[in-house]
Formats: C-alpha cells, structure tokens, sequence
C-alpha cells in the first residue's frame, strides 16, 4: 500500500469507530481513513454494553462460511492513538487487541481489531438505536457497500424503557467542585448529581478508573448519534442543550442512580 511508512499502526474500526466524529470524541484524529474488510467474520452486537439501557454493542465473530466478511473503515494512526483507543474499547477488560489482516482496494494491510472478550459476551443482546445510527452513518461515509449498510440500517434494536425526569435527593447534601471530585477517585459527576461507585457491580471495576474523580457530561454528550464533536462545557453550564440532548443525559442519570449511589451535587463553575 502506498501508505507513509513511519506510521506505527494501522486500526479496523467495524462498530462505532467506522465514523470519524466516534473517533474524534475519542481524542483520535486518523492520518488517514479508507473502507476495508475483514474477510471469515461476521458482525455480531454481543457485547454488553456497561449501562443495561445501551444494549449490545459490536464484536466479530468468527464464521463457518468462507463467504462472510466484515466491513469496515481501516484508519491509519500515530502511536499515541493506541492508548486512547485502548482505553475507549476497554482493552484487557471488555475487548481484547488482536492483529488481523484486513483488505483495501489498495491491498492487504496487518490492523488492530478489538474483540470481544468472553466476560462480556451475551448473544441475546441488541444494539441500541442511537450506536446503530452511528454505525450507519459511519459505514455511509466511508462508501461501504449499500447492502452490508441496508443490513445495518435494518438489523433489530434493542427497547429500552421509558425515563420520567431525574430527581435529585435530598440527602445527603454535600457539594463537590472540580477540584474536590479529582481528589475523590470513588466518585464520578453526571449533569449536578455525583455518584459513589465504590461498591458498584464487578463489570463496572472498569468504569471505576475511567470515571473515577472526573464529571462525565461532556463525555456521554459527544456520544450521541446527533453529536458533531463541537458541545463543549460552556453549553452545560449556561443549559445550551436540545431536548434530546436532556432526554439522552436523564436517562444516563437514572443509569447511575441504579449502579451507583448518590453522593451529593455537582458545583460546576
């Protein structure tokens, strides 16, 4: 392939890493980005997803018909993207790092591929609307084949539940800054709540480390399947926010109401 040389790694993203704003939010900014596939696998969504309402997110499988391909997008990363990317996809944790050889127009290419590992496996689960927007919005960028996207676009979906409007308790009453919740790695902030995950379920020792001592607002923003990358802390602090941005935040805080417990609000200055 007439790819720079020097380039340290090259990366297949099949799930939501196939948009380019999925991986911006991520803080990965690819050198360059091409369709590819990844041929003897199938697609699967029997992941699960940290919080029950997402359902299930993307894995490949390994399949019997020589036939099967994934599609995908095979981007082409400087070395500090591997740790992002490792962190995002819970490297060691709910996926394992693989190399795998993956085909471009241009040829075949050695790629790192995540796949699920066997912890976080349930064949019963659905990918949610809003990651299969993303998957198919991605897959329609990169000019992947308009059957494997009709595929996507109509594959079932996960049903979550209905949220009526977060209520903040009343007790206890503490306050946390910025600051005060950096210095509490049991704690994480959604929107004004902040949750203790110290006694969490085991699948959430993950998210202990990726959350711990930070507000996760912004976060979970960039991740919807409207986002275009450019929220920013001063559209939650002054409320620039859609209705769907709200809906989306409120049932996050009814996710961690149910994984964690509520610690106290959130000052955000």
């Amino acid at each position: 392939m007439n790819w720079p040389s020097d380039i340290v790694f090259y990366y297949f993203g099949y799930g939501s890493n196939m948009s380019l704003a999925s991986m911006r939010a991520k803080g990965v900014e690819p050198l360059s980005s091409r369709k590819a596939n990844l041929p003897g696998w199938r697609l699967a969504f029997n992941v699960r997803h940290f919080f029950r309402h997402e359902g299930g997110v993307a894995n490949v499988v390994p399949s019997t018909n020589s036939s099967d391909a994934v599609s995908g997008v095979v981007h082409q990363c400087d070395d500090a993207a591997l740790e992002k990317l490792d962190a995002a996809e819970a490297y060691g944790y709910g996926y394992d790092r693989i190399e795998m050889p993956v085909v471009t127009s241009a040829g075949p290419v050695s790629a790192a591929v995540y796949v699920g590992m066997p912890g976080f496996l349930d064949d019963d689960c659905l990918p949610s609307q809003r990651y299969l927007n993303i998957l198919c919005s991605g897959a329609e960028q990169a000019g992947i084949d308009t059957t494997y996207l009709q595929e996507l676009r109509t594959h079932p979906v996960h049903q979550k539940r209905s949220y009526p409007p977060y209520i903040t308790p009343s007790t206890p009453t503490d306050r946390f800054d910025a600051q005060a919740l950096t210095a509490r790695p049991e704690l994480t902030a959604l929107c004004s709540a902040v949750f203790d995950m110290s006694n969490a379920r085991p699948q959430h020792e993950y998210l202990k480390k990726f959350f711990g001592g930070r507000d996760m607002t912004l976060f979970h923003l960039k991740r919807m399947d409207s986002s275009d990358g450019s929220e920013t802390e001063e559209d939650i602090r002054f409320d620039r926010l859609s209705a769907a941005q709200r809906q989306y935040l409120n049932e996050y805080l009814h996710e961690y109401a149910t994984e964690y417990v509520f610690a106290g609000t959130f000052d955000r200055q």
